[in-house]
């Protein structure tokens, strides 16, 4: 299986996630079903039923975020101007006008910041795979998933 190749700060913060519920979050929401089941009528009980919801989406997450980790490694930084793993990309479709560059930063999505509007790309997304290893003034075509054809242009890479 490919390895998740994350950021050193997202993989300790995926680290702390899985601790946090674990050993926070989980418990508590079991005490919550316990409390719940007390009341009676389990057929009817909708704190039961929301409980026992609530606990089956964050341990699903806890899960995933698990897998993350277990196929993880922490991306070394990529070469001064290359495309690579963790650079923040801002390209350019052919046709557009230079006002409408779209800024990435090429990576998993557990990468996401929030609070600073960077959107996500996968590098193995068709764009994402096609812009790795590219320099800044590269014209990359690319043909996407439904056959359609695209030409972009890096503006800027910085690592």
């Amino acid at each position: 299986m490919a390895k998740h190749l994350l950021s050193e700060e997202t993989y300790k913060r995926l680290e702390a996630e899985v601790a946090h519920l674990e050993h926070t979050v989980l418990p508590e929401i079991a005490d919550k079903i316990g409390r719940a089941r007390e009341m009676g009528d389990l057929s009817e009980n909708g704190d039961y039923h929301a409980a026992k919801d609530e606990y089956g989406m964050f341990n699903d997450r806890k899960n995933l975020v698990i897998n993350i980790l277990e196929n993880a490694e922490v991306a070394s930084a990529p070469a001064s101007g290359v495309v690579g793993v963790l650079s923040r990309v801002t390209i350019l479709f052919d046709g557009d006008s230079p006002d409408d560059a779209e800024t990435y930063l090429m990576g998993h999505i557990e990468e996401r910041r929030t609070g600073d509007g960077t959107e996500v790309m996968s590098p193995v997304s068709p764009i994402g795979s096609a812009l790795l290893g590219q320099n800044e003034g590269s014209k990359v075509s690319i043909t996407l998933e439904n056959g359609a054809k695209v030409s972009v242009t890096v503006v800027k890479v910085d690592n």
